[in-house]
């Protein structure tokens, strides 16, 4: 079964703090491997969440927000939304 994006952001935010099902985790990593919006908002949640739960230590930033940025206006440009 096939995730829509708005089971599959449940799923990642579920992951912050319970442990997913062998059928949860499956289903959302093949969402993820053909979603990059999905993996995008996985990434964002995952640091935020460190973020707020630690706001004196810094957050080490695995992705350059200045390269997510672009990415995703490229994308939005690509598909005529803007």
């Amino acid at each position: 079964m096939f995730l829509s994006c708005i089971k599959a952001t449940e799923l990642i935010e579920k992951k912050l703090y319970f442990r997913l099902t062998m059928k949860e985790k499956i289903q959302l990593e093949a969402h993820k491997a053909m979603c990059n919006a999905c993996t995008n908002y996985e990434k964002q949640s995952y640091f935020i969440d460190k973020a707020l739960s630690h706001p004196s230590e810094p957050v080490e930033n695995s992705t350059d927000l200045s390269d997510l940025k672009k990415e995703t206006l490229a994308k939005i440009s690509r598909s005529g939304l803007n």
